[in-house]
């Protein structure tokens, strides 16, 4: 048991090293979806996300975004695995 916060926040950052090691891309508990679509598709499906997996359940964001050179936007969306 950790005597001190400073503990505990070295026991979760082996925890995160010990974690990323093992090919675990998301050692924050995440799940991710990348999508690279044309700017109103992806404005659709980014609404059609937050429908389906609300921001106060989920905690649902817009991870990254940035849009391509052929005018489609790339993009991720990022939500916890399930709402309590």
């Amino acid at each position: 048991m950790a005597d001190r916060p400073r503990d505990l926040a070295e026991r979760m950052a082996r925890r995160r090293k010990q974690a990323a090691g093992s090919g675990d891309k998301a050692a924050d508990g995440y799940l991710r979806e990348s999508f690279t679509l044309p700017r109103a598709a992806a404005r659709a499906r980014a609404r059609a996300f937050f429908v389906r997996y609300p921001k106060a359940g989920y905690m649902s964001e817009v991870e990254t975004w940035r849009e391509l050179p052929g005018g489609d936007i790339e993009f991720t969306m990022r939500r916890l695995p399930s709402a309590d």
